[in-house]
């Protein structure tokens, strides 16, 4: 199956640009919680919590990038 022609659950293809944007909320409102868990990481002086924080942070730019690469390649192919 080609990743431009992912479908949802019941088998119905979906979009990929409303796919990709969904991706992006998901990674802006992530990005709210990591803020904050960051900022327990620090007050708590907890370095295992640091690490999770960095390792999301670093999916979230991941996923951030799939999204653009995901929406750019919906713009060409029109």
């Amino acid at each position: 199956m080609s990743r431009s022609h992912a479908t949802d659950a019941g088998g119905r293809k979906v979009n990929p640009k409303l796919k990709a944007a969904f991706q992006l909320a998901s990674v802006v409102s992530a990005a709210f919680g990591l803020k904050a868990s960051y900022k327990a990481a620090r007050e708590n002086n907890d370095k295992l919590e640091l690490a999770d924080v960095i390792i999301t942070a670093l999916g979230l730019i991941t996923g951030t990038a799939l999204a653009v690469r995901a929406l750019r390649k919906g713009s060409d192919e029109e």
